[in-house]
């Protein structure tokens, strides 16, 4: 009885991974847009005005919403209010694997082709947007830098419940953030990850 019920419930839909139902999530688009005959990588600059990350380079896309029905509606929602765009405008063409940068955070990709004729990008969100001919990330070579991810246990945490208490040896993580520089341009975080998953998954 026992191991029926188990058997039963694990061949079930199950999270991607553990805590992705409790993860803040988010969607993104790798935008496509041909410009004069040539395919580009579309980007977006975030406004200046913006509380986090302002001026930062990113894909369009956002935070998923509770009345988003999946991950794609999310990014193909904030795509549109973001460069003013009609939904008819964009054509999703395939799906990437999710970037899980912990339990606790999650972005999925998405790739599609946009007719950007009428682009009218939303000032507060957006100071600017820009392209990369996609041959030109095909041959470019991202370069690469650690950053160290410490763990800093808050002023209440129960030491006296694990083994070595406050001389407990907690695991210091260095962290790859990879860069894609373009005239004036630099492309890192999390946006840069995606990209190279995306262009070496092309190459």
């Amino acid at each position: 009885m026992v191991i029926d019920k188990i058997r039963e419930r694990f061949n079930q839909n199950q999270p991607l991974f553990i805590g992705e139902d409790t993860a803040f999530q988010s969607a993104v688009l790798i935008p496509l847009v041909q410009v004069d005959g040539v395919w580009h990588v579309l980007f977006e600059v975030r406004s200046l005005k913006m509380r986090k990350q302002p001026g930062d380079i990113s894909f369009p896309g956002g935070k998923i919403d509770p009345t988003d029905k999946s991950p794609l509606e999310a990014a193909v929602r904030e795509t549109v209010e973001e460069l003013g765009i009609k939904f008819e405008s964009i054509n999703v063409i395939s799906e990437l694997s999710p970037l899980v940068t912990s339990p606790k955070f999650v972005v999925y990709p998405f790739v599609a082709i946009l007719d950007v004729k009428q682009i009218q990008i939303n000032e507060h969100e957006v100071e600017e947007v820009f392209t990369i001919p996609l041959d030109w990330l095909l041959e470019y070579e991202p370069y690469m830098h650690y950053a160290s991810v410490e763990v800093k246990p808050s002023t209440d945490f129960p030491f006296h419940k694990i083994m070595n208490g406050e001389q407990y040896e907690w695991r210091t993580r260095s962290m790859e953030e990879w860069f894609f520089d373009y005239e004036d341009y630099t492309i890192w975080g999390l946006t840069a990850r995606i990209l190279k998953y995306f262009v070496e998954r092309l190459k």
